[in-house]
C-alpha cells in the first residue's frame, strides 16, 4: 500500500512540473521560449521580427522580414510566417520550413530533440526523418532572401521552365 501511494505522489510530481514547464508567459522572447522548452535558439534565422504564442496552448507563428533560405548542413526555407505547436524539447504541427533533400524540397512537418545530451535533432519531413547536430543550430543564421516560393515543392508549388516552341522549315534540304 505505501508503495502505491509513494508512485501515486511521484507521478503527480512529474505531472505538475511537466505541465508548469510548458506555461510560456505572453511577455518573454522567443529565445527564452525555445530555452525554457529545451530547443536551441537557432531554429530560427535572424530577421525575425515579431512572434506570437497562446500560453496554454503553445500554438505560435513567427514572422520573419521575407522568405529566406539559411545554410545549416543542408538549405532550410522558411516561409514569412513560420507556425506550430512548441512543446518539450519539440515543435508539431509546424508549418512553413522546408528542407532540402538532393533536389527536392519538403515540408518540415515537426522538429524534435530526443536527448539533449545526445547532441542531435531531428526534422520530420513525412516519410524521412532529417537527423543533424545540435550544434548547427546554437545561434541564428543569416538568411538570404530568395526570387520567389514557386519552386519548392512542399507547397505544392512547381516552377515552369518551358522552352519557346519554334517551327520547323521541313522544306530545308529537299531540293
Amino acid at each position: 500500500m505505501l508503495r502505491i501511494v509513494q508512485i501515486t505522489l511521484l507521478c503527480f510530481v512529474l505531472a505538475a512540473g511537466i505541465s508548469i514547464s510548458a506555461v510560456i508567459a505572453e511577455n518573454e522572447s522567443i529565445d527564452e521560449i525555445l530555452l525554457a522548452n529545451g530547443l536551441p535558439l537557432g531554429l530560427f534565422p535572424k530577421g525575425v521580427k515579431g512572434f506570437t504564442v497562446n500560453g496554454e496552448t503553445g500554438r505560435f507563428s513567427v514572422y520573419l522580414n521575407q522568405s529566406c533560405q539559411a545554410k545549416y548542413e543542408t538549405e532550410l526555407h522558411y516561409d514569412e510566417i513560420v507556425s506550430g505547436t512548441i512543446g518539450y524539447a519539440q515543435i508539431r504541427d509546424l508549418s512553413g520550413i522546408s528542407a532540402q533533400e538532393l533536389f527536392l524540397w519538403l515540408q518540415v512537418k515537426g522538429i524534435r530533440v530526443d536527448v539533449p545530451s545526445s547532441g542531435l535533432i531531428f526534422f520530420d519531413v513525412g516519410v524521412l526523418r532529417k537527423q543533424y547536430s545540435l550544434s548547427l543550430f546554437e545561434t541564428p543564421r543569416d538568411c538570404v532572401a530568395v526570387r520567389g516560393d514557386a519552386e519548392f515543392i512542399g507547397e505544392n508549388k512547381v516552377q515552369s521552365s518551358m522552352l519557346p516552341l519554334y517551327q520547323v522549315d521541313q522544306t530545308l534540304g529537299r531540293n
